[in-house]
């Protein structure tokens, strides 16, 4: 028996499912998890020694790659000086400036622990800015685990076939408006009759919790239109989208000002992070200067911010994402064009240096309904395939798989070679 095995079946008898998150279960694509050890540059290695090159990038924030050495070398520093204080500390400062410096945008910033925690800080500042109840969200978006926003959500929600999870009340989900992605229509008539209700839009600009889906012309700048029309916050949810097209924000390359953003990921450089921004008006009123109360023992924490000013400086001054990018659309055409010169049903999606491999006919794909047209059970055997073969995609049909600095144009080959030998094998 393989040590991933032996590991995993030490890890059900204590851990709910054997997992910290269902994403990781690999229950979606039919099989166990593998136990990761180490990772350097875009490699990773399980337990038992197993060699990968990694698309999955711990769910998009390692765009440096692995260990880093400038990265490990600020985290080791700032971890000799104490892990935590619970106090303030210089890092705090020097974030808030440099971020501010990459987010033009934003005057203010409060970081906290995860993309949940910004997202519900988010929210309940935006209730409070607009003095209303409802917030809008889109289907087969993913904003983070807070009760209110687990209708009609994607990732692992989808993976696991639970369409709202238990526990969430009917009065919870009450001030939740969810309408489709991409169909500015129903937003427009959810606006006609609940404008006076809707404290703000949510909204991952690029969706990626129900697979790389790109935002249609005009529909954010239709968003933004409302939200101002209506007295409403538009809310962009950067967890994934923030530094990875470019050294700021997604809001940036599309043009839209937001009233709030959140991040994570990219910005802790690997370690647990999130923050919420915006301007000085609705950024002043959480406490301790205004009423929206907000705190975390962990929030400015040293270890993390170092991991995270030492990776944003890095993105500031090297630039890797034009590489980035070239080798996610060499990965894309290569797939896409084989798959339609032989009539498959299957489609790269790919912005930036993100891609997902789509098994459905129908392409492009505007949301989640268009999604769902996908064949999962082929996605499965793909997965475990490319697996065998040394490559670690992410483990749903529904996710994002990331190029990062350390990607070479060998290994963007080498998957997209291995993807078309997957192609081929179920060409009837």
């Amino acid at each position: 028996m393989k040590i991933s095995e032996k590991l995993f079946k030490r890890a059900v008898k204590h851990i709910p499912g054997g997992v910290n998150s269902p994403v990781r279960s690999f229950k979606s694509v039919g099989s166990n998890p593998v136990y990761i050890e180490s990772g350097k540059g875009a490699k990773i290695y399980d337990a038992d020694g197993k060699e990968y090159i990694d698309f999955c990038g711990s769910w998009g924030p390692l765009v440096l790659g692995h260990a880093h050495p400038d990265v490990v070398r600020a985290v080791r520093a700032a971890s000799l000086k104490g892990l935590s204080f619970g106090a303030c500390n210089r890092l705090e400062v020097e974030m808030a400036e440099l971020f501010c410096k990459m987010i033009p945008y934003a005057d203010m910033v409060r970081m906290v622990n995860s993309g949940t925690e910004a997202v519900m800080t988010a929210l309940r500042l935006a209730r409070a800015f607009t003095g209303r109840t409802h917030i809008l969200k889109f289907g087969g978006s993913y904003h983070g685990h807070a009760d209110c926003l687990l209708s009609s959500a994607g990732s692992g929600l989808l993976t696991n076939s639970i369409p709202s999870s238990a526990g969430v009340t009917p009065n919870v989900i009450s001030e939740v408006i969810t309408v489709p992605y991409n169909k500015a229509n129903e937003v427009r008539n959810a606006f006609k009759k609940n404008g006076d209700k809707i404290a703000a839009v949510i909204v991952e600009p690029v969706a990626g919790n129900m697979g790389l889906v790109l935002p249609g012309k005009g529909f954010l700048e239709t968003l933004r239109e409302l939200c101002s029309e209506y007295g409403s916050c538009l809310i962009f949810d950067e967890v994934i989208t923030g530094f990875r097209f470019h050294a700021g924000s997604y809001a940036s390359i599309a043009g839209i000002l937001p009233d709030i953003s959140v991040f994570g990921k990219i910005i802790g450089g690997g370690m647990p992070i999130g923050a919420i921004a915006g301007g000085r008006k609705i950024m002043k009123m959480l406490a301790p200067l205004g009423n929206v109360y907000q705190a975390g023992t962990l929030s400015g924490n040293p270890v993390a911010l170092a991991a995270g000013i030492a990776t944003l400086e890095i993105l500031r001054k090297t630039n890797p994402y034009p590489q980035m990018a070239e080798l996610a659309e060499r990965f894309a055409m290569k797939v896409n064009k084989f798959a339609r010169d032989h009539r498959i049903g299957a489609h790269g999606a790919v912005y930036g240096g993100v891609f997902t491999l789509f098994f459905s006919g129908k392409k492009p794909l505007k949301n989640l309904e268009d999604v769902k047209t996908c064949d999962t059970g082929l996605f499965a055997e793909y997965f475990n395939f490319m697996l065998q073969r040394g490559f670690y995609i992410s483990p749903s049909q529904f996710e994002l798989n990331f190029v990062s600095a350390a990607h070479t144009k060998d290994e963007i080959d080498a998957a997209a070679e291995a993807s078309i030998e997957f192609l081929s094998s179920i060409i009837a």
